[in-house]
């Protein structure tokens, strides 16, 4: 295997890793805090799901010589983020995180369950996704208007930036609020015993709030969003592995990382497109040691997870959104797009966005599952 190492691997691996974990980093910190988990408790399940995600790509890349990327679910930290505390704390979302992992394995093994899932009208699970992203997406503009200075900064370089390499964009916003939070803000004392994580092991609990709440619409959106579309980027560049023992890997993998506070393992989509591409190496069949530098990344990015987290511990709120904002306009753009490209389904999907995106909670349950309920429901009555 490493007659097939080759440099145009390793520079496609080294990008994607770097780019995924800059990308959305603020966001995982973000929906792990909106659930109950303290500054030392994020870092723990950044570092957990991060070298999770990491050696799972090692391992399926590396045993089936195929560029199968492995990301963590940056629209199911979206959800946590607008879903709130449950009752039972951040141990409760733990036993959430876990359940989702286990359906993530069933979803492997069972037939049924992935027809079920496949089933879901793709227009309604992009809604979903689309309104759950709304409230982060929106907080560019509130940065803008709270804190013109930093918030602008921030957008000129996210947009400076587009203009000659998308990928990067997000990457040179997170350095330049970097800059900004070290320029305005007081470090406080004993930051630099904070850096190293400390894996934090956390006995979950269960709730019929969190199970409803978080594991439901955390596994739909995950499968939904990203393990459909990593296979279809997969078999895009001519790779076609079944899906089965992948979903089952990465639900494993889910499990194992969920008791240290990491929420959702899955096949990566966006940086897949980077590893199974013609620019990590012309010949297909080396691709492969794209996927797995990409995890190595993640792993030796996720032992600095708690600088990460310190960062954003000591940064204004409003800048901290901003950045996660600006690394989801993209899949908020694609999530509208697919709600409203079927004319038959738009108006069950548009309730689903709307419900979804409007913060409704009953019974301790966010507005996703609410959204995707009431979509379903207008959705079925149309058809009949």
């Amino acid at each position: 295997m490493l007659k097939d190492l080759s440099l145009p691997a390793v520079s496609a691996g080294l990008l994607a890793g770097f780019v995924g974990f800059a990308s959305s980093f603020a966001v995982i910190i973000r929906g792990l805090t909106a659930v109950g988990a303290t500054q030392e408790q994020a870092a723990s399940g950044l570092m957990a799901v991060s070298i999770a995600m990491g050696l799972c790509g090692v391992l399926l890349s590396l045993t089936r010589r195929l560029p199968i990327s492995v990301a963590w679910s940056t629209p199911g930290a979206a959800l946590l983020a607008t879903s709130g505390a449950v009752p039972g704390g951040f141990s409760a979302a733990v036993g959430a995180f876990l359940l989702t992992g286990a359906l993530i394995v069933a979803a492997g093994m069972s037939k049924p369950l992935g027809r079920w899932v496949a089933s879901i009208p793709p227009s309604l699970a992009s809604a979903m996704l689309a309104g759950v992203l709304l409230n982060l997406c929106l907080a560019p503009a509130r940065a803008v208007a709270q804190s013109p200075g930093m918030g602008l900064a921030i957008v000129l370089a996210w947009a400076i930036t587009a203009r000659f390499n998308r990928l990067l964009a997000v990457p040179a916003a997170v350095l330049v609020a970097g800059i900004l939070v070290a320029a305005s803000v007081a470090m406080p004392p004993g930051l630099a015993a904070s850096l190293i994580p400390h894996p934090i092991l956390m006995v979950p609990s269960f709730s019929i709030q969190a199970v409803i709440g978080i594991a439901i619409p955390l596994f739909i959106v995950t499968m939904a969003s990203q393990n459909i579309p990593g296979m279809a980027v997969l078999s895009v560049n001519g790779y076609a592995p079944h899906p089965g023992p992948l979903f089952r890997w990465t639900g494993l993998f889910t499990m194992l990382s969920a008791p240290f506070g990491g929420h959702a393992v899955n096949l990566a989509a966006i940086t897949a497109a980077l590893c199974a591409g013609p620019d990590a190496h012309p010949d297909p069949a080396k691709r492969y040691w794209a996927a797995c530098v990409a995890g190595i990344v993640y792993v030796v990015f996720g032992l600095f997870a708690g600088a990460a987290t310190a960062f954003i511990g000591v940064a204004p709120p409003v800048l901290i959104e901003a950045v996660a904002g600006l690394a989801l306009l993209g899949a908020f753009g694609g999530a509208l797009m697919g709600a409203v490209s079927a004319p038959e389904h738009r108006e069950a999907a548009i309730v689903t966005f709307l419900v979804s995106g409007s913060g409704l909670t009953f019974f301790g349950i966010g507005g996703a599952f609410w959204g995707l309920l009431a979509g379903g429901a207008l959705y079925l009555a149309r058809r009949r």
